[in-house]
């Protein structure tokens, strides 16, 4: 059994899972997931990565929207809607199916059930056959600067106002005070692969990053760390990760990536749009291999998947 650790944000990194647990043992992949986009809304704890790969990696997820369940419905939503009130009440859409994991993980947290504990449980009912771990049990939370409204939490940013709005800074509240959760840094350090899956560097791994002992344990393996680039042919499939590269003073492009990672990785794996960056890569000291990327089929992802777990090669 091959063990693989597997740093993840939302979309990008449940579709590699997909593709990882299906090319090799589930029972040996461990995914460790970004924390910061998490929000209390309604009184009720969100975890939006957490739940993204829950669902995505049980089959469950919408196809068309990428998040939530598939044959969701909103009457819960559209109720709360007509009590008017700042009219704003809504703008985080939660499904009625959905409002029973974010109701049964407040309840636990409440009894004193870490985070942890309950994303095993919620895994648990949905049959993942791989361990799913948030990165800390402790609160972290991902803020933005903006150019016209200062900081704002993170779903403000790229729910309420669609990640239309430039950025100045990033900041991730509680990090410094926050440790991994249990089993986060065994599994880096036990792993024979360790691979950053394709997401917002910026905004869905640096926070993973930012709790301390994360960076350092995957400094420790860099030889071992592949990461697939989220930019193709300098722009992001989906969400804003190039431009928060370039609003934060970085190069959109899968140089970009590379520096980005450089300290942490020894592989780099782009798309074959991007095949000729490939000496620029290499000349930040990783290696650079080019295939398809573009997670829309079965096939693709699992050769993408295989390419991870064998070093890009």
């Amino acid at each position: 059994m091959t063990r693989v650790a597997v740093i993840c944000g939302g979309v990008g990194a449940a579709r590699l899972l997909n593709g990882l647990i299906r090319v090799t043992d589930p029972a040996g992949v461990t995914a460790i997931a970004n924390v910061g986009d998490d929000v209390v809304l309604h009184g009720l704890h969100i975890s939006p990565d957490l739940d993204t790969i829950t669902y995505t990696t049980a089959g469950a997820v919408s196809g068309e929207r990428g998040w939530g369940l598939e044959g969701e419905t909103w009457q819960a939503m559209t109720e709360l809607g007509h009590y008017g009130g700042d009219g704003n009440r809504n703008w985080f859409s939660l499904g009625d199916r959905d409002l029973g994991t974010h109701l049964y993980r407040t309840s636990r947290l409440a009894e004193g059930a870490p985070l942890s504990s309950v994303t095993a449980e919620i895994a648990a009912r949905w049959g993942l056959r791989f361990d799913l771990v948030p990165v800390t049990n402790d609160r972290l939370r991902t803020f933005v600067t903006t150019v016209d409204e200062g900081e704002i939490a993170f779903q403000e940013y790229f729910v309420r106002r669609q990640h239309a709005v430039a950025v100045t800074a990033v900041r991730f509240e509680g990090a410094e005070a926050a440790t991994p959760a249990p089993g986060v840094l065994d599994a880096i350090a036990t792993a024979e692969r360790i691979v950053i899956a394709p997401s917002n560097p910026v905004v869905s791994i640096d926070p993973v990053l930012a709790v301390p002992g994360v960076r350092d344990a995957l400094a420790a393996r860099r030889a071992d760390v592949v990461a697939v680039s989220p930019i193709i042919g300098g722009k992001a499939l989906k969400g804003p990760a190039d431009r928060l590269m370039t609003e934060l003073g970085r190069e959109a492009s899968v140089v970009g990536v590379a520096d980005w990672y450089r300290d942490l990785i020894g592989t780099l794996v782009v798309d074959e749009v991007d095949a000729d960056a490939g000496p620029e890569v290499e000349a930040l000291g990783m290696t650079c291999v080019a295939m398809p990327t573009i997670m829309a089929s079965v096939e693709v992802t699992d050769a993408l998947a295989r390419a991870c777990l064998a070093g890009g090669r």
